[in-house]
């Protein structure tokens, strides 16, 4: 929280020109783009949870836990101080208080709790919210948010685990999850071998009968390691199969869930990542030996869509510190906001905000539909293009602070930090483009689905018109895709954001994102968009009530 009343007046100088802090405000009823897209895509009924999340978020003291979760990181307590080992990790309180909030608001859970259209929307609305507050957190919730789905492939399983990740309870405690009042979910897959080929994973799976497993091996990344059970990938002898682990044997031991060490990250400080190793450690198959990578990719497609919208709150949160400080910062006697660069690289810095909002919104919407062929397809080229953009974006905005806003106490190096998490987890681009190929080769219905939601804005702007038209013939070109795939999923990108755009945006944001991504007026950088934007109503959208 800034401090009340500070001297400006000093022996050798008078502190002037200084941008007041950004006091509390509600992050959703500030936000015109979110407030559409919740409405448009089927989840207005959610905006008073929506909006009562936005104010609890938007609290000075919320931000304040995020700083002292990132400043004092997680600490391995491998044994107790007697040498038993417990494979422990001590978090700072603040950690756990933004957890509690985050599963009192249903974050994790009301997309299968609400049990009506809208509800992956409304789960969108609220973690790209709380990646405004505090992006760590959003780890673990996003986790137990996609277990669920992988583990309906075992409905014994559901059954048990469901109702107690779907909680809105938040249980630090490790301690077995029938004793707690709720839990959460992690994941293990990736191993050193073989990063994102998860088929070379040399972890092996002994039956022990009744669909109970003994694992040996390890994994190379192990998110939020004091979950109460993970979902991972072994080879037992009919080939590869997904497992859960939990953190304790049905008889009360502790499980062989031993963590060799935690990784010192660039960013996603306040949430630990291990790397663990399995001996004899107890699990249970989730649906069949020899279909592990079927099931765990149920989890892995809801995990995109929180890359995807996570990237778009953050540009969001970047949007706002940089119109903030642009309108309340003088320079060469005149307000940065009124001057026509600065107006440039700020309207050019919401455009990018906005349409990646409206595409990560519609996403979410596919997903009401359990095996919709728009969102197999739009969930990948989202995570693909809003997180390429997301480093870049954060970084301009920065500079918009000068050099204040490379000191850490602005929060604005802790988001650079975050900026690249997202691209990299739960397939890095290369990975996520060779998906996009795969799935218009193996489920030719997608690409039909993606095409038809751009035929809906045909007509709307000749650019966008032409844009797609380019799209049909790069689609159709004869040869090998795969050298061209990147170039391919963002053309794929620019023209849903841009039907997008045309048939929902404020027209000035319509028109400038077409001039510019679409028409080709625009340069290598941020901040070169063609004269004749309407840059103050675009700039309009990224302000707070208090500019």
């Amino acid at each position: 929280m800034p401090p009340r009343a500070p001297i400006a007046t000093l022996e050798t100088h008078e502190v002037t020109n200084q941008p007041p802090p950004i006091a509390a405000y509600n992050l959703y009823d500030s936000d015109p783009i979110l407030r559409a897209a919740l409405r448009r895509e089927g989840a207005g009924w959610a905006e008073r949870r929506v909006r009562g999340f936005g104010a609890a978020v938007g609290e000075e003291s919320v931000w304040a836990l995020a700083e002292a979760a990132n400043r004092y990181p997680p600490e391995l307590r491998a044994f107790d101080r007697f040498g038993h080992r417990i494979d422990e990790v001590d978090y700072h309180p603040a950690y756990h208080a933004l957890m509690t909030l985050a599963k009192r608001h249903e974050v994790h859970s009301i997309a299968w709790t609400a049990k009506r259209k809208g509800a992956h929307v409304a789960h969108m609305a609220l973690e790209y919210l709380l990646v405004q507050a505090e992006a760590g957190v959003c780890c673990p919730i996003t986790m137990t948010y996609a277990a669920v789905p992988a583990l309906r492939r075992a409905p014994a399983l559901a059954a048990e685990w469901e109702p107690r990740i779907t909680a809105p309870e938040y249980d630090p405690r490790c301690i077995p999850a029938d004793e707690k009042s709720g839990a959460t979910m992690g994941m293990a897959m990736t191993e050193k071998q073989g990063g994102s080929d998860v088929r070379a994973a040399t972890t092996r799976a002994r039956a022990l009968g009744d669909g109970a497993y003994e694992l040996t091996g390890h994994k190379w990344f192990c998110s939020a390691p004091m979950s109460d059970a993970f979902l991972t990938i072994a080879y037992g002898d009919a080939g590869l199969g997904c497992f859960l682990v939990p953190r304790w044997r049905p008889d009360g031991s502790r499980n062989p869930f031993l963590i060799q060490r935690l990784k010192d990250k660039l960013g996603d400080r306040s949430n630990a990542s291990a790397e663990i190793e399995y001996r004899g450690t107890w699990a249970q198959i989730v649906g069949e030996e020899g279909d592990g990578i079927r099931t765990i990719i149920e989890m892995v497609h809801h995990t995109r869509l929180d890359t995807a919208l996570a990237a778009a709150g953050m540009m969001r949160q970047a949007v706002v510190w940089a119109v903030h400080h642009a309108v309340h910062r003088r320079a060469f006697q005149r307000a940065l906001v009124t001057q026509p660069l600065m107006r440039n690289l700020l309207a050019d810095l919401v455009i990018d905000w906005a349409t990646a909002t409206m595409m990560a919104a519609r996403v979410a919407r596919g997903f009401d539909a359990p095996g919709d062929p728009f969102a197999r397809i739009a969930v990948s080229i989202a995570k693909y293009w809003i997180n390429k953009r997301l480093p870049n974006h954060v970084f301009e905005a920065m500079e918009c602070l000068g050099g204040g806003g490379y000191v850490e106490e602005s929060a604005m190096p802790r988001l650079y930090r975050e900026a690249p998490v997202n691209s990299i987890w739960e397939g890095s681009g290369n990975v996520i483009c060779l998906d996009v190929l795969r799935a218009m080769a193996r489920a030719p219905d997608s690409l039909d689905a993606f095409l038809a939601e751009l035929d809906a804005a045909r007509g709307g702007d000749r650019r966008l018109d032409a844009a797609i038209a380019r799209l049909e013939k790069d689609l159709a070109a004869k040869g090998d895709r795969e050298p061209r795939a990147r170039r391919l999923v963002e053309s794929m990108a620019l023209a849903l954001q841009g039907a997008l755009a045309v048939r929902f945006a404020p027209p000035a944001v319509a028109d400038a994102f077409c001039a510019s991504r679409l028409g080709g007026d625009w340069g290598h950088a941020l901040g070169t968009l063609p004269t004749g934007v309407a840059f103050d109503e675009i700039i309009a959208l990224g302000r707070l009530d208090q500019d």
